[in-house]
């Protein structure tokens, strides 16, 4: 099993999918409680949901679980949101804290799964944007993620549907940002700017705009798009189908940009 998938485009958005991988090698799965089997943490369907979303986007895939370990997750281990609940670079609870391993993984372990899985995938997230810069003049990384909308161990309440992160506006150009907000205030949904989701590792490591690579996080609420939030996770269609035109907006509208914030090759 290769540990990332790349889909190569000519335009100026990659796509990162971190959490949309369900393999788990026999070793690992065999350490893993009842609970941690499920995998009910994976980011179910966002593969689907934003596939043909637009022309010519680079896709970077991650194939593996992130109980396997975070691609989302700094590898030094430093935590996203210092003094809230949240998961580790190799979960040990998952999105309830509720335990998922009969046997946790140990200190080298975790070292080996860093060098197997998660050092592939961001090489390829980071050759992918230089690629793309190097096409285009300007490279925007738009990562894709979704979570149940109601999870009491992460965030109190209802999670809004549109959860976009920038990490305070730092992560990409201020067009970026403003053309995603409107794009997501003009649907029939809910949303936040910067929220309790604020981008991730990816994020923040990738979004550097003085070097024309931006980066934008999307968390989508599993509520705008599966059925129900619970096993077997099944898409809806009538809910997808009402969604995709917002995120083909957003798309269309960020490739649009590219040629202003330095992208005219």
């Amino acid at each position: 099993m290769r540990p990332v998938s790349i889909v190569q485009g000519s335009g100026p958005i990659v796509l990162g999918l971190p959490h949309t991988g369900t393999f788990v090698p026999d070793d690992v799965a065999a350490r893993l409680n009842e609970n941690g089997r499920k995998l009910a943490d994976t980011d179910w369907h966002i593969d689907r949901l934003y596939a043909g979303q637009h022309p010519d986007v680079t896709t970077v895939r991650a194939n593996f679980h992130r109980y396997v370990i975070d691609a989302n997750r700094d590898p030094a281990g430093e935590s996203l949101y210092p003094g809230q609940n949240t998961t580790t670079l190799v979960p040990l609870t998952d999105f309830d804290g509720v335990e998922i391993w009969d046997d946790p993984p140990t200190e080298a372990e975790i070292d080996a799964r860093r060098r197997e899985f998660h050092a592939p995938y961001h090489a390829a997230l980071e050759a992918e944007l230089m690629r793309v810069r190097d096409l285009r003049g300007v490279a925007i990384l738009y990562d894709c993620h979704s979570i149940r909308s109601h999870i009491p161990f992460l965030f109190e309440g209802t999670l809004p549907d549109f959860n976009v992160g920038t990490n305070g506006g730092t992560t990409c150009a201020p067009e970026i940002e403003a053309a995603t907000v409107a794009i997501c205030a003009a649907a029939p949904c809910t949303s936040v700017l910067n929220g309790r989701f604020k981008g991730g590792w990816t994020t923040r490591h990738y979004g550097r705009p003085a070097e024309n690579i931006h980066a934008i996080q999307m968390e989508l609420a599993q509520s705008t798009y599966l059925t129900d939030e619970a096993a077997p996770w099944t898409c809806d269609a009538a809910k997808s189908a009402a969604l995709r035109p917002y995120l083909t907006s957003i798309l269309t509208e960020l490739a649009a940009l590219a040629p202003s914030l330095g992208g005219s090759r």
